[in-house]
């Protein structure tokens, strides 16, 4: 039986009126509107924002990548089914609390469909800014390295692999390849210490040196918001990425500083159990256990662990499938674990293409 409908892979190809190309990112493609088309939906939707704001919409597949690649399963299973519902879902509840807490907006402007959103543009700020609880991955390895710090952040020596840290530590790196930075390698998602950020506050695209103490603000209140809450659903938030961006105010007077891209998923953010945390044991309830699986799959997990291997790395992407059974518990564990946290049942989506055009087509930008 083929199973090549039951989750939706290719998303970049949708009859959506739009300007220039289509990005499409490792889940999701991304649209542009035309100036008119988004003055347009602007004053149609009463969007609080800027009138001349280029809006975009914002398409989430099922696509799981991992280790660089995506992955595609045995049978014709492209995705894993329900997984960009559940990002989605995730993403936004998370967003909307920190909207409420008065913390600051985001790029998201209206979800019409479990898998659309309509996006604001925003200019990133050239930071992924990680915070971490506990130390585990490649914090943990380097730590068994020798390491004793990071980031910059000064690292005591009686740490143990899991175990939570004194205080939240808040370890960015670079989004994108930046040059001319001293000290900062040129490529990308490298480690960077705040003061770097600091002193090249402007190459990292702040505003204002003022401006990288608001996105610290806006990464710690917001983790403690998701930890708050993952606690009350028997989670722990181990770690999590935070991206931001600026937007210019409604106004016109100046801009404001929002969170971008996405926020609190199993794709962004590491969750242990709580229960079995608190027995000793680990048991991972994110993405973490979808790349275990892999190694575990895969002929030679070193190619996926080693960086050095990676044409092997590609090839091996395209010739293995993952099994069916190891994609369908990846499903079950990313649409339980975003009911759990948010609290409501994640949408279910039948004809994926169909849904979404039909939940466009009262914006006009439909072919």
């Amino acid at each position: 039986m083929s199973l090549e409908n039951l989750a939706i892979a290719k998303t970049d190809d949708l009859p959506i009126k739009h300007e220039g190309s289509v990005h499409s990112g490792k889940v999701r493609s991304v649209y542009w509107l035309t100036a008119a088309d988004s003055a347009r939906i602007i004053d149609e939707r009463g969007y609080d924002v800027s009138p001349d704001t280029e809006l975009a919409v914002m398409v989430i597949s099922d696509r799981i990548s991992a280790y660089e690649i995506i992955w595609q399963g045995e049978e014709g299973l492209q995705g894993v089914p329900g997984k960009g519902a559940s990002l989605n879902a995730t993403a936004l509840h998370w967003f909307e609390e920190f909207e409420k807490a008065g913390l600051a907006g985001s790029h998201i402007l209206e979800a019409p469909h479990p898998l659309v959103w309509i996006v604001q543009k925003a200019a990133p700020v050239m930071v992924e800014a990680i915070a971490r609880q506990y130390i585990t991955g490649s914090m943990w390895r380097g730590y068994e390295r020798g390491e004793r710090e990071i980031c910059g952040i000064p690292l005591p020596d009686d740490l143990t692999n899991g175990g939570k840290l004194d205080e939240l530590l808040i370890t960015p790196s670079t989004k994108g390849i930046l040059t001319g930075i001293p000290g900062v390698p040129e490529k990308d998602d490298v480690n960077v210490t705040r003061q770097q950020i600091l002193d090249n506050y402007e190459a990292f695209a702040f505003n204002s040196p003022e401006d990288v103490d608001q996105y610290e603000k806006l990464l710690s209140e917001g983790f403690k918001i998701i930890s708050d809450q993952a606690t009350k659903a028997n989670q722990l938030l181990v770690d999590t990425k935070f991206e931001f961006g600026y937007v210019p105010n409604p106004s016109g007077d100046g801009y404001s500083m929002i969170y971008i891209d996405e926020v609190g998923t199993l794709d962004s953010s590491r969750y242990w159990d709580a229960a079995a945390y608190a027995d000793g044991d680990i048991v991972e309830n994110s993405k973490e256990m979808f790349r275990k699986v892999l190694c575990d799959s895969v002929p030679e997990a070193d190619v996926l662990l080693n960086k050095e291997r990676m044409d092997e790395r590609w090839e091996l992407g395209e010739s293995f499938k993952v099994p069916v059974e190891a994609m369908m518990a990846t499903s079950d564990l990313y649409k339980s674990k975003a009911e759990e946290l948010i609290g409501k049942p994640v949408p279910e989506v039948g004809d994926a293409r169909g849904e979404i055009l039909d939940a466009l087509s009262t914006f006009g930008i439909v072919k």
